[in-house]
């Protein structure tokens, strides 16, 4: 008999479903466990997975896949979608853990970290409406931003691209169903409309502003739609187990090497390459529905090597532990300054508190509000007031609800009108804005200098009495001595970096008259060969190169090598190491100056970390940028660094 025809009661189609979820998606929890620790690892060390953000195309794949698949069977079995059932459903899953998140947060932001509640009322409603992701793209900060005042909620725009799909996907697959009804044809038509959106990604892919594409919802529903369309053809419930050992072990072969494929992805594709949008994201996304297919299959061995209690224990959770990681995180990061002295350490505690979180979530308000009747809130209430002691749970959970609440309107009320500058932001600005007023002095005193070293051979032995007064207090200030001082002012130089560096224009190009300073606040080593060619095509690139990146996230072996070949070998080349004891990827980034140092003869280290160790005295309170102090050393180790190399390079001529 044809299923459809079957009639069947409410029960027994719950029965069936839970059977269906019971046989396909224990494979799928393994999926959700290996995407979410992608998205923690590289949130906790991101020198060990480039691509970790990757996971949230394994989480958009599954959830087209699965919601897609679950509306066909239901449409299957009674002819119709009920679709005010569905919405229910995903309220009820959806809504608690992310209404508790986000009071919570607040919360937290109102009583410890108040800088952060920079717009919180347009954060928490458009959360709420589930268009965040939107807000972001004109608010919020790059999702590789680990350094700048990082906010909590920035995950949460994957929530928001899952809540609009929802809202109109019934409708798509009832209409799809009723109006195209060949599945094949369903399935060319969502295809085609991934296509459309992983082109859009790469035609609207801006180096200089990521979050467009990165947020946007038409440059992401590709992997929803490749989901949703591998539903239409390759639903679980209608493929067979018992299959031959020659078909067995193709889709074994499948599963296994589109597994490798991603987890190698994982190690290597960076989130800020030009390559990644511009069609890296979508086959990675192809890749991993091959491994979602094979998942599903009941023939297939993936779905028993994808299931274990751990990924089952960790996939049930995984919603949560994406909630809640980035609060806890930044919150525990901005208490602990040394995360850079223990990265291994620190990085076991975030995960443990992360974990306690999401299970105390799970227990206390996923699971019980998932089934709970909501239409006895104020009966259930009434009885939780009247006698407390026997409902010490939800007594405990109604206290700190209504705390939270009220703690989160007072976040509201006291929200700035706009962001405010700190005193190191301001400085910062100033000295960019002083910076670039003078590189057009300072590249025409670069031509200067590169015409005299051609005519003649400079005399840098200078004795210091004969310094002008000026000098002579420059020198003092930044303890050079005579030599040292002429050969900075008779240096072209060019400085490409951070923040950091931006802090230090003032004083560096005090002592090197002919350096051009390209500093920008929050610059990551991704983004160095784009400011390396501009600079070139300026004219601006001189024969001697400050580099001073790594304050803002690591550096891979493609980063520096892609640095080092910009620049040209006939460059020297002088790399700053990072002090950035508050994050976990200082470690990572100095081996790795020290190890390109120790590949091409023309990169030079300026260990500013091994001379800054210890001397708290020389930074403001994030431990990271200079004071007045620290900028005096900062550009004194530079002044004495440079002038020993190229002494020694013209003892060698």
């Amino acid at each position: 008999m044809n299923q459809r025809n079957t009639p069947l009661t409410r029960a027994s189609w719950r029965s069936q479903r839970a059977n269906h979820k019971r046989r396909y998606i224990t494979g799928f929890d393994g999926l959700r466990t290996l995407a979410v620790l992608g998205v923690i690892i590289y949130h906790l060390v991101p020198s060990s997975l480039q691509g970790g953000y990757l996971g949230v195309p394994i989480f958009f794949l599954i959830s087209g896949y699965l919601v897609t698949y679950l509306l066909i069977q239901e449409f299957e079995t009674h002819d119709r979608i009920n679709i005010k059932s569905f919405y229910e459903r995903r309220v009820k899953r959806l809504y608690p853990a992310l209404v508790t998140m986000l009071l919570g947060t607040t919360a937290y932001i109102t009583l410890f970290q108040r800088s952060l509640l920079v717009n919180i009322r347009g954060t928490v409603t458009t959360n709420l409406l589930y268009v965040y992701n939107w807000f972001e793209i004109n608010h919020g900060q790059s999702y590789f931003d680990r350094f700048n005042g990082e906010s909590p909620f920035t995950h949460l725009w994957t929530l928001s691209i899952e809540g609009q799909f929802y809202l109109v996907w019934p409708l798509v697959v009832l209409a799809l169903l009723l109006l195209v009804r060949n599945k094949f044809r369903s399935m060319l038509i969502l295809l085609a409309l991934a296509v459309v959106s992983a082109v859009a990604m790469a035609l609207l892919f801006d180096p200089n502003n990521l979050n467009r594409v990165y947020y946007g919802t038409d440059t992401r529903m590709f992997a929803i739609l490749i989901g949703a369309g591998m539903a239409f053809i390759w639903p679980a419930y209608k493929l067979r187990d018992d299959i031959s050992s020659a078909h067995r072990m193709l889709l074994d072969a499948a599963g296994l090497i589109s597994l490798v494929a991603v987890v190698y992805m994982f190690f290597t594709m960076n989130g800020q390459a030009p390559s990644t949008y511009r069609g890296g994201m979508f086959w990675f996304t192809i890749l991993s529905a091959v491994l979602v297919g094979t998942v599903a299959h009941p023939g297939s061995d993936m779905n028993r090597i994808l299931s274990n209690p751990l990924f089952d224990y960790v996939g049930k959770r995984s919603y949560g532990i994406y909630l809640y990681q980035f609060p806890v995180m930044i919150f525990y990061e901005a208490r602990v300054k040394n995360i850079g002295n223990h990265p291994l350490i620190n990085s076991i505690i975030e995960v443990i508190l992360i974990m306690l979180v999401t299970e105390a979530s799970y227990r206390w308000i996923e699971n019980p509000l998932r089934r709970y009747q909501y239409r006895n809130t104020f009966r259930d209430l009434k009885r939780i007031l009247s006698n407390p002691g026997s409902h010490r749970i939800a007594s405990t959970i109604s206290v700190l609800s209504a705390i939270c609440l009220v703690l989160t309107m007072t976040g509201f009320v006291q929200q700035p009108a706009a962001p405010k500058q700190t005193a190191l932001q301001k400085t910062i600005t100033k000295r960019q804005s002083e910076a670039q007023k003078k590189n057009a002095a300072a590249a025409k005193k670069q031509r200067e200098l590169a015409a005299a070293e051609s005519k003649e051979k400079h005399d840098k032995a200078v004795a210091y009495a004969k310094l002008s007064k000026a000098d002579k207090a420059t020198a003092k200030y930044y303890f050079l001595n005579a030599d040292e001082l002429n050969t900075s002012k008779n240096t072209p130089l060019t400085a490409i970096g951070d923040s950091v560096l931006l802090d230090d224009s003032g004083d560096l190009q005090k002592v090197f008259p002919g350096a051009v300073v390209d500093g920008q606040v929050g610059r990551q080593a991704s983004a160095m060969p784009g400011v390396i060619s501009s600079l070139s095509q300026r004219g601006q690139l001189a024969k001697n190169v400050l580099v001073n990146i790594g304050t803002n996230g690591t550096i891979t072996q493609d980063n520096a090598d892609q640095i080092i070949h910009g620049l040209g070998p006939d460059r020297q080349i002088f790399w700053v190491t990072a002090h950035v004891p508050t994050r976990e990827w200082q470690g990572q980034v100095n081996a790795m100056i020290h190890k390109t140092a120790k590949k091409y003869k023309n990169v030079h280290v300026i260990d500013w970390y091994t001379a800054s160790k210890g001397q708290s005295s020389w930074f403001v309170n994030d431990d990271v940028h200079p004071n007045n102090t620290g900028n005096r050393h900062f550009t004194s180790l530079i002044a004495k660094t440079i002038t020993k190399q190229l002494n020694a390079e013209n003892g060698k001529k």
